[in-house]
């Protein structure tokens, strides 16, 4: 007898906890793309991405033998079908009634066609969307067809009733939430270029190129915690604003209060003219002065008349404050060298930090092994596609290690985060392969796979001095920063996969990096990867003192600013290493994606921030 096969056990449909809804990714996620759940009741909620109508087809009644126009019926044909004592005595003198209504429900305009549209909703937890059938009776195409409209539908889920690439649809019964959008809306059916989406970046995340790249992005931001809560390191915060300057050689952000304590006398007051153009008031003048023409012909009120005169006034000299105010302001440059800090609102000079390297280490000295991650800022004016004014940074730093160390535990980094994203975000990859670069997925594979070649920095000018019939553009010279055409070079041609550069000429690296035994390079190290170039940097730091403060003496560091440092090796000092990563950098090596400003849902650059 053969054994009977046991029944399939039906998923149940997760709703979204706190919304109520099924979230598309937990329905076309399924094995089965949602199959198993046909004739299932649900709530599904999203925004159309593309639409089509769909019109029924009605039998109609022959057209009568002879069409009449509203001009054809008389008063007394539309009296005597109205009006049952007229129509009595209509048939007592002959007239007939019939041919009056006749002519009246010819001339009734006919209802509209019905029709069903067919949505493709997208609530942004995964690449496919939903088809939705809507029929008219619930809502006109005009208002739910259009792209970008948000849509929260009760329906069954059905097979579809044309095979396409959709295994299901749903039948919407009920609209819970209709929202509507008009013509201004920025996004269209057609796909638009990244440049252009970086205009309406409130918008772009709806496309699904940039929600697949959200969503790469999201899961780097994971697994970084994951690994490195995995290896038993700590998540400590360093601070936005500093008074230390840690790298040295970067362009930033000063944080000071003391540009809004100019005198009174100087300045217009915000409340007056805040966000208010030149432009805007001169307009305001205008409508004033027809005011006062308008009063002016007239003695009925002569106290208006000297209001709207005394309004008048007011504004033109407001315009003609702002005028002089802009006039004085272009192009002038603020000499921060004349600013008492001290009457500052921290007391001292301060800025936006560009990197949380000092502060971590000084957590390290307490906590052993730790990590940040968080904002760092540089107010570097570049035109480089790999560079953001505002970026976030993954610090790494570990007691009782040194540069071999960091080395390893970058290498292992990165082999964690790749092998994640072809595991949990194939779905996306295979995506981004398609529309951006086919090559994304074998380089991640390759990353997990190979071991990454470790040469030191004389290695490499060595090597690529040795190149023939290869003219760079940036002559290869020991002491001068290799770069990114040197290092693609390295990477892609000479070895072939991941390449880590180590022992950087000193002059190349920040005051704290250890200093070798040669004097002449220090301990510090680069990733450097296919397609975008270096992704982290690393180093040993000096834990000698006499060392640590020749080289900022050196450098010309003020040693004031630098003595809560400088305690941490007059006070059980230990040796320390770690490294800094640009998330931005890494999701552009997994996403193929040439800019920067596309990684991120809203990019500050030099010039931009649009919102």
């Amino acid at each position: 007898m053969a054994s009977e096969q046991a029944p399939a056990v039906e998923m149940p449909v997760t709703l979204s906890k706190y919304t109520k809804r099924v979230m598309l990714k937990t329905l076309l996620g399924r094995s089965d793309g949602g199959v198993g759940l046909i004739g299932k009741r649900i709530v599904i909620g999203g925004w159309v991405k593309s639409s089509c109508e769909i019109r029924i087809q009605t039998v109609t009644p022959p057209p009568p033998a002879h069409v009449v126009s509203p001009k054809d019926v008389t008063c007394s044909e539309v009296l005597q079908s109205r009006i049952p004592l007229l129509r009595s005595l209509m048939k007592v003198f002959g007239a007939g009634e019939h041919r009056a209504r006749e002519k009246l429900n010819v001339i009734i305009q006919k209802a509209p066609q019905p029709s069903v549209s067919i949505l493709q909703v997208s609530d942004g937890s995964c690449v496919p969307s939903l088809q939705v059938l809507v029929d008219s009776v619930l809502a006109t195409p005009c208002q739910v067809m259009p792209s970008g409209t948000c849509v929260l539908i009760e329906g069954v889920l059905q097979r579809p009733s044309v095979q396409g690439k959709h295994v299901v649809e749903i039948q919407a019964e009920k609209i819970l939430h209709l929202g509507l959008v008009d013509q201004s809306y920025p996004l269209s059916k057609k796909r638009l270029p990244l440049e252009s989406l970086r205009d309406c970046s409130h918008f772009r995340s709806r496309t699904t190129t940039v929600a697949s790249v959200t969503r790469i992005h999201n899961a780097l931001t994971w697994a970084t915690h994951g690994f490195f809560q995995d290896q038993g390191f700590l998540h400590v915060q360093v601070p936005i604003i500093t008074s230390t300057d840690s790298e040295g050689f970067s362009e930033k952000f000063l944080v000071t209060t003391l540009l809004s304590k100019g005198k009174k006398n100087d300045q217009i007051s915000s409340t007056e003219n805040a966000g208010v153009s030149v432009e805007a008031i001169w307009a305001s003048i205008k409508d004033k002065s027809k005011k006062v023409e308008e009063l002016s012909r007239t003695d009925s009120n002569k106290e208006a008349l000297v209001a709207a005169q005394q309004d008048l006034k007011k504004t033109k000299e407001l315009v003609s404050q702002l005028e002089t105010r802009q006039k004085a302001n272009s192009g002038v440059t603020i000499d921060t060298r004349k600013f008492d800090f001290s009457k500052d609102f921290f007391a001292r000079q301060t800025y936006l930090t560009v990197s949380g390297h000092l502060h971590l280490e000084s957590q390290a000295c307490a906590l052993g092994n730790v990590y940040s991650f968080g904002p760092r800022f540089q107010a570097e004016k570049s035109a480089s596609k790999k560079s953001l004014a505002e970026t976030w940074m993954v610090d790494v730093e570990m007691a009782f290690s040194e540069l071999e160390d960091a080395m390893d535990c970058a290498n292992d980094f990165l082999k964690f985060v790749c092998k994640m994203l072809v595991e949990d975000c194939m779905e996306d990859l295979q995506f981004v392969l398609k529309r951006i670069d086919k090559a994304v997925i074998e380089r991640l594979q390759f990353t997990m796979s190979s071991s990454f070649e470790r040469i030191s920095y004389a290695e490499a000018i060595e090597v690529l001095r040795q190149v023939a019939g290869k003219k760079f553009q940036s002559n290869v010279e020991f002491g001068v920063a290799l770069t990114e055409e040197h290092q693609s070079y390295l990477v892609d041609e000479i070895y072939k996969k991941p390449v880590i550069i180590y022992n950087h000429q000193k002059g190349l690296k920040p005051f704290y990096v250890r200093l070798n035994d040669d004097g002449k390079t220090a301990a510090a190290f680069n990733v450097v990867l296919p397609k975008v170039g270096t992704v982290i940097r690393g180093s040993q730091s000096e834990e000698r003192f006499d060392v640590l403060s020749s080289r900022m003496k050196e450098l010309g560091l003020p040693k004031q600013q630098y003595q809560w440092y400088l305690d941490l090796r007059c006070h059980g000092s230990v040796k320390t290493s770690g490294f800094s990563l640009m998330l931005e950098s890494l999701v552009l090596y997994a996403t193929g994606l040439n800019d920067v400003k596309d990684a991120v849902p809203f990019p500050r650059s030099s010039g931009r921030a649009n919102n």
